[in-house]
């Protein structure tokens, strides 16, 4: 039996830089992964089985799922797996909660299978799932690139705590529909992305709370009035540098003082009535 965690993601920067011929859109984007992780546990089986903590998530519908078919259709393997997730990553929230699910399932099975492929195969293998899913094969700190299969890793930045709070969206396929929402003024350069690689890479990874960055910060804030009311919530009980991860709907700050995290966490949930949370960067480089 394997046990695996699956880790969420930030957006520490996300700039779209113009839509492609293909339909999808070129990015550039800072990403980094959290604490905050669903667990898989994989164990040798007759055929292909997925459950999930979350009924509504079990079964072939679900993109771990489809992950290890995937795996054994680019392997021509005939092995089966039981698959069970225990989900903690908010669902469709900008979070990668289903990327992380199917990354750790194609590094997962890469293991039990006793397949041996590298990283740089899982992560080709993980394109045809999703964007995310090449970044959270290994996860840490990277710049990704084209539709966010081109991965560059980066050492984990110095991060302080993060406080995060996820609106509803209820939009119907809403990854695509906040990318349907941008205009031409909306794309960028990537000149921020750029600014904040380098940062990392030469100053120690310092990451300045003004070179965070999201194209979709004041996209879904107009597309998604829960994320404008959740924004004001968290900025009037005291957080500042608010930024979307993704495409939303869940939001974040970064915080300094882990103190002053818990108590903008305590006013979002209890008070405010957002299911929030506090999180660090994974791994931390901080943690003794």
């Amino acid at each position: 039996m394997i046990t695996i965690d699956a880790h969420a993601k930030l957006n520490l920067t996300l700039e779209v830089l113009g839509k492609r011929d293909d339909g999808y859109h070129d990015v550039a984007s800072i990403m980094q992964t959290l604490d905050l992780a669903d667990t898989l546990t994989i164990q040798p089986a007759d055929s292909l089985n997925l459950a999930c903590s979350l009924p509504g998530l079990s079964g072939p519908g679900n993109l771990a799922f489809r992950a290890a078919e995937l795996l054994r259709t680019e392997t021509g393997i005939e092995c089966g797996a039981d698959i069970h997730i225990e989900k903690r990553i908010p669902v469709a929230a900008g979070l990668g909660g289903g990327s992380a699910d199917a990354a750790a399932t194609l590094v997962g099975l890469n293991r039990l299978w006793g397949l041996e492929l590298s990283n740089d195969r899982l992560r080709h293998i993980g394109g045809k799932l999703g964007s995310d899913v090449p970044f959270l094969v290994e996860g840490g700190t990277a710049t990704a690139l084209g539709r966010g299969e081109r991965v560059r890793r980066l050492p984990t930045p110095s991060l302080p705590w993060i406080v995060v709070a996820v609106a509803d969206a209820n939009l119907p396929d809403k990854t695509a529909a906040m990318y349907r929402s941008l205009t031409p003024d909306n794309f960028t350069r990537g000149a921020l992305t750029f600014k904040l690689e380098a940062r990392i890479l030469h100053h120690d990874g310092d990451v300045p709370p003004q070179l965070l960055f999201n194209t979709f910060d004041t996209v879904a804030r107009t597309v998604i009035p829960d994320v404008d009311r959740c924004w004001n919530d968290m900025y009037a009980a005291g957080a500042r540098e608010i930024h979307v991860s993704g495409s939303g709907p869940a939001i974040y700050a970064a915080v300094q003082r882990k103190e002053i995290a818990t108590t903008v966490q305590l006013v979002m949930e209890r008070i405010k009535g957002w299911r929030s949370l506090v999180t660090r960067a994974w791994p931390n480089p901080d943690a003794a």
